[in-house]
């Protein structure tokens, strides 16, 4: 289980979600009076004058990125049944698409849902750790395929 490598790289996925979930921050809106900071807890609006937090919005990102990682584990411990951990391995790479559209949407676009005039997008190292896992999710992918398709040719030898 741990010589494989897709346990490496669904570990190090798991790793940078974990690092996600602890609250770093993921992007921040700066306006004239207002900076607006996402987080994996929600939302954070805060007084640039006084600095003090005016509001806080929870959003469920911490729960997908909980999913996500705790999907990347269950993958990692069904290392006994390769077509299920395809399967999970596939599951993982779809949700961690969507997941990172709808990131990279909300970063760029999300802008205009805030009615304070003009804004700047600031992005926090939590958004680069988010979609530096992504990559390592299809690598993982990549390492269980080619197991499953190492154990189909010593089956057919058989």
């Amino acid at each position: 289980m741990w010589q494989r490598v897709q346990t490496l790289y669904l570990g190090i996925a798991i790793i940078l979600l974990g690092i996600v979930t602890s609250g770093i921050t993921l992007f921040s809106y700066v306006g004239e009076s207002s900076r607006y900071t996402v987080n994996a807890f929600g939302i954070t609006t805060s007084d640039l004058k006084t600095g003090e937090n005016l509001e806080q919005q929870t959003m469920p990102m911490m729960v997908g990125t909980i999913a996500l990682a705790l999907l990347c584990f269950i993958c990692i411990m069904s290392y006994k049944n390769l077509n299920r951990q395809f399967k999970l391995g596939r599951t993982i790479f779809l949700l961690y698409f969507v997941s990172v559209v709808g990131l990279l949407l909300l970063a760029f676009v999300g802008d205009g849902l805030i009615d304070e005039g003009d804004m700047k997008r600031e992005l926090g190292i939590g958004f680069y750790l988010f979609i530096a896992g992504f990559p390592f999710s299809f690598l993982a992918n990549v390492g269980i395929k080619r197991d499953k398709r190492l154990l189909d040719s010593l089956d057919r030898l058989r």
